[in-house]
C-alpha cells in the first residue's frame, strides 16, 4: 500500500486494475494529465482552508490533483462502485483529507456534506452537467466558487454574452448569479476515451445578485423566450399564459426583439413583472410552462 499520494501507481494502472473501461451511460471520459489536473485545481483558488466537492472522480485525477495542491478536506461523490472500489488506496494515502461517497449526485444535497467555505471543482459527467449546475445556481449563496468542466457548446453558453450565436438560458441564469470565466479549453485526445467533442473548464464565482427574484418564474420567462429564439419576443413569450403585452409594455422592452437581445437586466425586468401577473392573474387562467432543463 502506498504511504503517500507522489507513491500511488499511475492512473493507467489504477484503470487497468480495476477494470475501469470507460461507461458511455455514466457520460465517463477520464483526464489523467496530472499537470492539466493540477492547473485546474489550482485554478480554484486556496483549498487550504475549505470544504471542495468533487463529482465523478472515476480513477482519481483530480482528486489526487486536488489533495497535492493542498485541499483541507475532499468530499468526491462517485455513482460507479468500480471507481469507488479505485479510490480506497487514495482515500488511505491521504491521511483523512478524502471522503469518497457513493452515490448520485442529482440526489445530494452538498452543503449538508461539509461545512463552509465550500468550492465545487469537477470534471462534470457529460449527461449531468447541466442539471446538476442549474441546481447550484439556485443554492449559489453556499459557494465560494465552482470551478467545473463541460462540453465546449455547454462551456460557451455559460460565458456568453447578449447579442451573441451562443447566448442563451443557461448564459441568463448562470450570469445572473455569478461572475463568469472560462479557464481553458481542452481537446479531446486529453481524455480516455477521448469524446466526440472539445470541452472547456469554466469558472463561477457566486456574488449579491442584482435583484431578488423568483428562480422558477426566471427559468420559465427564459425558457419561453429561447425556446423560440427566432420568434419576435410577443410571439414567444405567449407560452407563459399572462398579457405579453402588457409584460413587455412594463418592462420597457420592444416586443419586436429577441431573446437573445436582452440583457440580464431586461430579463430580470421581465421576470419581476411576469411574477406579479401571476400573482394577480385569476385562479386557472395563468399557468407557467414547464422549465425542465
Amino acid at each position: 500500500m502506498a504511504s503517500s499520494i507522489e507513491d500511488l501507481p499511475p492512473l493507467r494502472d489504477v484503470i487497468a486494475r480495476f477494470d475501469l473501461a470507460a461507461r458511455k451511460n455514466l457520460g465517463q471520459h477520464f483526464l489523467l494529465d496530472l499537470n492539466l489536473t493540477r492547473r485546474i485545481a489550482r485554478a480554484a483558488g486556496d483549498l487550504s482552508t475549505c470544504t471542495v466537492f468533487e463529482i465523478g472522480p472515476g480513477p482519481g485525477g483530480l482528486t489526487r490533483a486536488l489533495l497535492l495542491e493542498g485541499a483541507q478536506r475532499v468530499v468526491a461523490v462517485e455513482r460507479d462502485p468500480r471507481c469507488v472500489e479505485a479510490l480506497q488506496d487514495l482515500v488511505k494515502a491521504s491521511e483523512g483529507r478524502l471522503e469518497v461517497i457513493q452515490g448520485d449526485a442529482r440526489d445530494l444535497d452538498l452543503s449538508a456534506l461539509g461545512p463552509a467555505p465550500r468550492r465545487v471543482v469537477a470534471n462534470l459527467p457529460y449527461n449531468v452537467a447541466t442539471p446538476l449546475l442549474i441546481d447550484w445556481l439556485t443554492h449559489a449563496h453556499l459557494y465560494e466558487s465552482f470551478t467545473l468542466m463541460f462540453q465546449r457548446e455547454v462551456g460557451d453558453r455559460i460565458v456568453a454574452k447578449p447579442g451573441s450565436r451562443t447566448y442563451g438560458r443557461l448564459s441568463v441564469l448562470s450570469n445572473w448569479r455569478c461572475h463568469t470565466a472560462c479557464l481553458l479549453n481542452l481537446p479531446a485526445r486529453a481524455f480516455t476515451p477521448p469524446p466526440k467533442v472539445e470541452s472547456s473548464v469554466v469558472t463561477l464565482t457566486p456574488r449579491t445578485p442584482p435583484s431578488d427574484i423568483n428562480v422558477k418564474c426566471l427559468e420559465a420567462v427564459t425558457g419561453a423566450a429561447f425556446g423560440q429564439r427566432r420568434k419576435m419576443l410577443r410571439s414567444a413569450l405567449k407560452s407563459l399564459g399572462v398579457d405579453t403585452d402588457a409584460l413587455l409594455t412594463r418592462a420597457g422592452i420592444d416586443p419586436t426583439r429577441r431573446a437573445e437581445t436582452i440583457d440580464i437586466k431586461g430579463f430580470i425586468a421581465l421576470t419581476q413583472i411576469y411574477t406579479e401577473l401571476m400573482s394577480t392573474e385569476p385562479m386557472g387562467s395563468a399557468t407557467a410552462p414547464d422549465v425542465t432543463p
